[in-house]
């Protein structure tokens, strides 16, 4: 048997830059249409390791209404103003800003902080990456968050929205560098 020669691995493929045209629906980032009385709008801009903002990212949001129930209801892909599934999709424009019209999540948990998951899809990632906004109000249910307590205050500070005049939430997402957000791994999500 001929000696068999060592194969190497070759690189994964990164996301995008194809999402940018392809996954956006009509209404995909409309949770609750945007002006109606329990809507809030949760806006940001994506920035790369360089400070310069990301223009062909995606996120998307999945969230418990304001009583924090999580819901099983269907229709995220075809939206009808009045039913709340959770999800939301947002593209970036050419600036690196989003914006999603939902509500404010409330608690799942007695106690704990309400928050949005938020996932990031861009280019020259290998994989998609998971973070949290959390209510910039809830002092309180940060300090007994497991995640907000396992880090450091600075980066604690990173996954909290600011509140805006206008009641609205910002929440900047940094990919890389001093500020970068904090990133989490779930079960099943590889490096």
């Amino acid at each position: 048997m001929p000696e068999q020669t060592p194969l190497t691995a070759t690189p994964g493929q990164t996301v995008g830059p194809f999402y940018g045209y392809a996954l956006p629906y009509a209404k995909d980032r409309e949770l609750v249409p945007p002006g109606s009385e329990r809507a809030v709008q949760l806006t940001g801009v994506v920035y790369d390791g360089a400070g310069e903002p990301v223009p062909d990212a995606i996120l998307e949001i999945w969230q418990p209404d304001e009583t924090g129930t999580v819901s099983r209801a269907t229709g995220s892909l075809l939206r009808d103003g009045f039913t709340f599934t959770g999800f939301g999709r947002a593209a970036c424009d050419p600036e690196g800003r989003f914006s999603f019209s939902t509500v404010e999540p409330g608690p799942t948990e007695e106690g704990r902080a309400a928050f949005i998951s938020v996932v990031v899809f861009a280019r020259g990632l290998l994989n998609r990456l998971f973070t949290r906004v959390y209510l910039p109000e809830d002092t309180e249910a940060h300090a007994n968050d497991p995640l907000l307590s396992s880090l450091d205050p600075a980066e604690a500070a990173r996954l909290i929205a600011v509140r805006e005049a206008d009641g609205s939430l910002r929440f900047d997402i940094r990919l890389q560098g001093e500020d970068e957000t904090p990133f989490l791994r779930l079960p099943g999500h590889s490096d």
